[in-house]
Order: C-alpha cells, then sequence, then structure tokens
C-alpha cells in the first residue's frame, strides 16, 4: 500500500492507541441495536437479552432526555417506534421510560438500565446521536455518568467527531470511535473531510459504512494501529466483505454469522 501524504499528520494529530487498550473491539461480532426481529423492538431489553443469548457484542443507540439523562433509542421522534409522538428531547426520563416499544411489552430504557442488564456480560458499543445545531456536551456528560464505575468492555462512538474529541479530554480512559461513511466522496474533498474529521476526534478506533469498503482512508488507519468495525452487515456477502477488510461486524439479520 503507498504511503498517504496523510500518514504524518494522522501520527500527529490522532495517534493509534495502545494495542492492549482497544483488542477486545475485535473479538466477537456485534448485534446492531441488538439482536431484533418481528415482535423484538430494535433497542430494546428483549433485543439485548436475545443478543447475550447469542453470545454477541451489543451495539446501542442513545438520546438525551429533557431532564439531560441518556435513553437507549435510535430516532430523533418518539412516533416510527412507540405509540407517541414528538421530540425525544423534550420528555423527562420517567416518562420515556414508561413508553412501550410498538408491538412488545418492551420499555424504553436508560442507559443505567441496559448496563444493569448487560452486567460485563458482553462488550457494548453506545452510539451517540448528534445535530451539528446542537453541543455535544451534555449528551457526552449524561454517558459517562451513566458509564461511571461500569466494569465491563465497553466503548462510544458517534459520527460526530465532536463527540470522540469530548471523551479524549474528559474521559479519556473510555474507548471512543468515530463513526465514518464515504457517501460516494472518494475524491480530494471527500478524503481531506475524512482525515479532518479524523484529527479533531483523536478516535481508538473507527466504525466505517460496510458499503464503502474495501476502503483506502479505512485501511490506512487499520494498518497504522486504528481498529475498524463495520455496519451495518446485513447479508452474507457483507458478512465476508466485512471478514476481509475489518475485524469485526455490527450485524443485523442475514448478516449474523
Amino acid at each position: 500500500m503507498r504511503l498517504s501524504p496523510f500518514a504524518p499528520i494522522d501520527s500527529w494529530r490522532a495517534p493509534p492507541p495502545d494495542p492492549r487498550r482497544v483488542a477486545w473491539l475485535g473479538r466477537g461480532a456485534y448485534a446492531h441495536r441488538g439482536l431484533h426481529a418481528p415482535g423484538v423492538p430494535e433497542n430494546s431489553p428483549s433485543a439485548f437479552a436475545e443478543a447475550m443469548v447469542r453470545g454477541m457484542g451489543i451495539e446501542c443507540d442513545v438520546q438525551r432526555t429533557g431532564d439531560g439523562r441518556a435513553a437507549v433509542f435510535h430516532d430523533w421522534d418518539l412516533d416510527r417506534l412507540t405509540d407517541d409522538s414528538g421530540p425525544l428531547l423534550r420528555r423527562p426520563l420517567v416518562e420515556i421510560e414508561a413508553l412501550a416499544l410498538s408491538g412488545s411489552s418492551d420499555r424504553i430504557p436508560s442507559l443505567e438500565r441496559l448496563l444493569s442488564q448487560i452486567a460485563g456480560r458482553v462488550p457494548l458499543l453506545i452510539e451517540l446521536k448528534s445535530k451539528r445545531e446542537r453541543r455535544v456536551s451534555p449528551l457526552c456528560l449524561a454517558v459517562r455518568r451513566a458509564l461511571d464505575g461500569y466494569q465491563g468492555h465497553h466503548a462510544v462512538m458517534s459520527f460526530d467527531p465532536r463527540v470522540s474529541r469530548w471523551f479524549a479530554v474528559h474521559a479519556p480512559r473510555i474507548v471512543r470511535g468515530l463513526v465514518v461513511t464515504e457517501e460516494d466522496d472518494r475524491g480530494m474533498a471527500g478524503r481531506l473531510r475524512r482525515h479532518a474529521a479524523l484529527w479533531h476526534a483523536r478516535p481508538d478506533f473507527l466504525a466505517y459504512d460496510v458499503r464503502d469498503l474495501p476502503s483506502a482512508f479505512a485501511a490506512g488507519q487499520r494498518k497504522r494501529g486504528l481498529p475498524v468495525l463495520t455496519w451495518t452487515v446485513g447479508s452474507a456477502e457483507l458478512r465476508e466483505r466485512a471478514a476481509s477488510h475489518a475485524d469485526a461486524a455490527i450485524a443485523e439479520g442475514e448478516g449474523m454469522a
């Protein structure tokens, strides 16, 4: 592989982690939003329990609640996944935890409840959902507080490089990742954007869009010591691609091994 002209800056601005700190990331696959299926909603306690039965790691999403807590939920609004509606951010956690997930008896868990459920039995990836116009620090702080004292393998990650940077500065012991999608932009402008995000985020690993693999950027970062996870692996074909170009798959449906 030809050395990237960005390599010296990458090493300076985003040095690779101690391999011993991140080795656990590549030891098995992760169930995307838990092992969900009809009747078992995504990001639900039942989906997480099913993943643990299979011995899989868990990937989940978290949002900030109206009272500054972390709820395990993917969407900005409640409409798709519950019988309620409106922005999750306007509700306190006590109201959110009372909401049933559609088609099940499961309720939306807080991050603390999920950590109690897992109790260190399988590794956990926590994706923090953010918007450009919002400050990231309130959600980052809520997640850090929830993780205080948790002993199981866990990592945080986000598309937003500000999230990884926050943890690099304020909670450097927590493993942090940058989620990346190239969006069919492999020209110089796209390469510059990816490197700029890397330099700002200072991540310990990448979580890469499987549709973009193989990728020169991902391969270069992997070669210099950043583990590469890949999402969302939803077929046997994508599972083979993940096995060839990444350290672990974040999978669902037919992408499960």
